[in-house]
């Protein structure tokens, strides 16, 4: 049976369970709700990346999600919804929604598409549509509209006042290195170019699995380095980023937090593609500042719609080959 969705719902729940990129693209539509219905806004997630949404401002409440689906229904059930926004969509978010009997707004993922793309190379997703912009659309219903804004990232004092401590230049650029996939990560050749190219301090983020790679680039260049991979929290690297003048990266959820802090990036595309519709998101009323870098023409790009830990072909040529 179909449920409309209620126009002025008293209390809403968001589902995006990970990570932290695709939480981050969420940003928008927590505002938009917030603003637009003045509801009680709650937010389930993951406790990995609870810390991801855990200052912003238009969450009221951050719910984790347990190890028993069922405990977390159960938690859900004594807030009695009006309204679900299931941005995960999967099988757990389905569980969710049909045990608590809300009405639940979905997205739609073009995971058909998507797989043909990968496997055939048919390509039928709709050009520059964003996954913020499907989101929105999903909300038409409602008469939710898009501000226009882009995407949010709040950062605390204390990690700002880090940061602060940590900056020895006046002009500096990021290089972020971690990736949750390896096809994702932008290989050491390319890292010695863009360290290269720069003329002033490059600082490296990422966690303890690229500890290897920014040693490798420390020593190489002492002067023209400050390695924090695996030695600050997400927040002070947020804040590194924020105060830098560009920031070079791969398809990562950093990429999405300097997007949230109106940056100008500077994006290698490895194994996926900006057609995905996961590309750095400014808002309609703020100015693009972001190139792409990708080797076009590739037979084998895209391998995947997330990544892999080893290239499949075995030679990574849509990130060697990257002209920077």
């Amino acid at each position: 049976m179909y449920i409309q969705a209620p126009m002025n719902p008293k209390k809403i729940l968001i589902i995006r369970f990970s990570s932290i990129g695709d939480i981050v693209l969420t940003t928008p539509v927590v505002r938009c709700l917030k603003q637009q219905t003045n509801a009680e806004m709650h937010f389930l997630v993951k406790s990995a990346f609870a810390n991801v949404i855990k200052t912003n401002p238009y969450i009221d409440k951050c719910i984790t999600l347990k190890d028993s689906l069922s405990e977390t229904i159960s938690e859900l059930k004594n807030e009695k919804y009006d309204l679900i926004v299931d941005l995960h969509k999967n099988l757990r978010s389905f569980r969710i929604s049909w045990s608590l009997g809300v009405k639940t707004i979905r997205f739609d993922k073009f995971n058909l598409k998507k797989w043909l793309l990968v496997q055939f190379k048919w390509d039928l997703l709709p050009k520059n549509y964003h996954l913020v912009d499907r989101y929105f659309d999903a909300l038409q219903q409602m008469g939710i509209k898009n501000d226009g804004l882009g995407l949010d990232f709040s950062i605390e004092q204390e990690d700002e006042n880090q940061a602060l401590r940590m900056i020895n230049t006046n002009s500096y650029q990021v290089l972020v290195l971690g990736a949750t996939y390896f096809t994702k990560r932008i290989p050491q050749n390319k890292c010695r170019d863009i360290i290269d190219h720069y003329s002033g301090t490059t600082y490296l983020v990422g966690g303890n699995d690229v500890k290897e790679l920014s040693d490798m680039l420390t020593y190489q260049f002492r002067d023209k380095i400050v390695n924090t991979c695996g030695k600050v929290s997400l927040g002070v690297s947020a804040a590194l980023i924020k105060h830098s003048s560009n920031v070079v990266t791969g398809d990562t959820g950093m990429m999405h937090i300097a997007a949230a802090l109106q940056k100008e990036i500077v994006v290698l595309w490895g194994n996926t593609i900006p057609q995905f519709g996961m590309y750095p998101y400014y808002g309609h009323n703020n100015k693009e500042k972001h190139i792409n870098k990708e080797v076009l023409g590739l037979s084998c790009r895209p391998c995947s719609k997330l990544g892999f830990d080893h290239c499949p072909k075995g030679h990574f040529k849509c990130m060697h080959e990257i002209e920077f």
